[in-house]
Formats: C-alpha cells, sequence, structure tokens
C-alpha cells in the first residue's frame, strides 16, 4: 500500500510535468540548444572521464540499439493506455502505427545518409606510424593522408583498417532526439489522462516511469556525445533532421486526423469526457472526436 502510494505519487508529478502545456510547447526548443552548444561542453570535460571512451557500458548497452528500446517502452505504455479505455484492438494498432512511421523514416533515413557518405567519400590511408603521430600531435601538425581508392566504399575501407572522409550527418544524434521528441509526445498524454480519471493501474504506472526514465536517459547519453565526442557541424545536421522529422510527423501529417493514411496525434480518441449515466461523474470515453492536447 506504502509503495503504491509512492508510486501514484510520482507518477502524477512526472505525467504533470511532461503533460504541461509550457513543457509541450518549449521542448523542441530545449532539444535543440542541447545539439547547438552541447559541444561547447567539451572545454571543461576531461578526455580521461569514463564517458570519454565508445566502449562504455551505457554506448554499448543502450545508444547501439536505442530505436529498439524506445520501441519496447514507448510502444507498451501506447498499447496499455489505449487498450485499458477502449478495449479495441483496432484503435490500440491505430496508436501503436506511428511507432511504426517513425520507424520506417529512421531506416529510410539511415539508407540515406549511407548512400550519401558513400557517394561523397574517399578512402585514405594514414602513412604516419604511430611513434611519428604522436610526434606530428606534440608538434600540432596533422598526420599525412594518402588518397587510397576514390571507388571503395565505406565498410570495406573502414574493415581494411583505414580512414573514410565524407559528407556526414550524425545518425546518433539524429536517432536520439527523434527518440527524445517522440518520448515527450507520446507520454505527454498521460497528465491529461488521469486528470479526467481514467483507470490507471500499477503495470500503467510503471511502463510510464520506465519511459520517463528512458527519456532522461537519452537526454543524458546526448549530452556525452556533444560533449565528449564533438563532431560539427555533423551532429548539427544530425540534431536538425530529427527535429524536423518530428515536426513533419507530430506537428503536421498526424495533425490531419485519423484515416486510413493518417494514424491522427496521441491521445486521440481517449481524452473525451462523458457523463455516467447517473450524471455524477465523468470519466475518459472512446469518441473519435476527442480533442488531444496540441
Amino acid at each position: 500500500m506504502f509503495l503504491n502510494s509512492i508510486l501514484v505519487v510520482i507518477t502524477d508529478l512526472a505525467a504533470g510535468l511532461l503533460g504541461h502545456a509550457t513543457f509541450r510547447r518549449h521542448f523542441h526548443l530545449l532539444m535543440s540548444g542541447l545539439v547547438i552548444f552541447g559541444p561547447a561542453l567539451s572545454l571543461w570535460v576531461s578526455p580521461f572521464a569514463i564517458f570519454a571512451k565508445r566502449t562504455h557500458f551505457l554506448y554499448r548497452m543502450f545508444l547501439q540499439s536505442a530505436w529498439g528500446w524506445t520501441c519496447v517502452f514507448v510502444g507498451s505504455f501506447m498499447f496499455l493506455l489505449t487498450f485499458s479505455v477502449s478495449r479495441s484492438l483496432q484503435l490500440s494498432l491505430r496508436h501503436l502505427s506511428r511507432l511504426a512511421v517513425a520507424g520506417g523514416l529512421w531506416q529510410g533515413f539511415r539508407r540515406v545518409l549511407s548512400l550519401l557518405e558513400n557517394t561523397t567519400g574517399s578512402c585514405y590511408e594514414v602513412l604516419a606510424t604511430p611513434l611519428e603521430s604522436k610526434a606530428a600531435g606534440d608538434n600540432g601538425a596533422a598526420q599525412p593522408l594518402l588518397l587510397l581508392r576514390e571507388g571503395e566504399s565505406k565498410a570495406a575501407c573502414v574493415n581494411a583498417g583505414m580512414l573514410w572522409r565524407g559528407y556526414e550527418v550524425s545518425e546518433d544524434t539524429f536517432l536520439l532526439c527523434l527518440c527524445c521528441l517522440l518520448l515527450a509526445e507520446e507520454t505527454a498524454v498521460f497528465g491529461p489522462y488521469l486528470s479526467l480519471g481514467g483507470p490507471s493501474g500499477a503495470p500503467l504506472r510503471i511502463i510510464f516511469l520506465f519511459c520517463v526514465v528512458l527519456l532522461g536517459l537519452w537526454i543524458f547519453l546526448l549530452l556525452c556525445l556533444l560533449a565528449y565526442f564533438p563532431q560539427f557541424p555533423t551532429q548539427l545536421l544530425g540534431g536538425a533532421l530529427g527535429c524536423l522529422s518530428w515536426r513533419a510527423l507530430y506537428q503536421g501529417w498526424y495533425r490531419l486526423g485519423p484515416s486510413w493514411y493518417c494514424p491522427g496525434r496521441p491521445g486521440l480518441g481517449l481524452l473525451t469526457t462523458k457523463k455516467d449515466e447517473d450524471g455524477k461523474a465523468e470519466r475518459p470515453g472512446q469518441s473519435n472526436d476527442a480533442t488531444a492536447p496540441k
């Protein structure tokens, strides 16, 4: 009973924050500010910190499979929320289709960015030995490079132990920005949902908290990438692409309303109120003319 009370208090506070109009209106500006000014943190962080190594547990466990973690937790939250209200598998699948759309967009951009990098890049071989490279670094000189083959692919070049240089857009920054904005959009409906007295058992609240923790983790990993591995302007382009993708989906397409070609906005069909038969109470309903939070 005591643990359940703590769970209710924590989830109510988190849902109130994520569902607040100010947070929803300005969260994308926060993400933009992080991407623009985050690399400045490299002036203060230590290159010997544990997060300055790409082999760190958080990078290997979460960053390389960020989309998978996002789909598991956000998908579970979306399904539990919609099904607990509507008991309609069709409505639940319609809301879950937003994840499929974002996943297809992510995979499509990955292929386009990979093609762009392979088309504009070249394979280089470093001529300096490790000892000479260290001495050159101490003297402020750049490593001498030899252009090897123009027609080589990035994968073959990197597997051969050589250096690939081309026009890059940071896929990690793009994915983390998109996941953060998607998490904020999909979980923001929980606050208005609770205010309407919707059913909210412990499983739904726990999944919601996992989503909140995941959002905090993605923001933290984004800051680590910007601070310890600054790559301008590739990270700026990746962040801009993530924000533009979110705006095209959630601020554009999804506002057209539910149809065979559009899944609709988060909360649509869930955040309505209707009088009970005795006219004494209100609760979330299933009408399709719901007004989702803007």
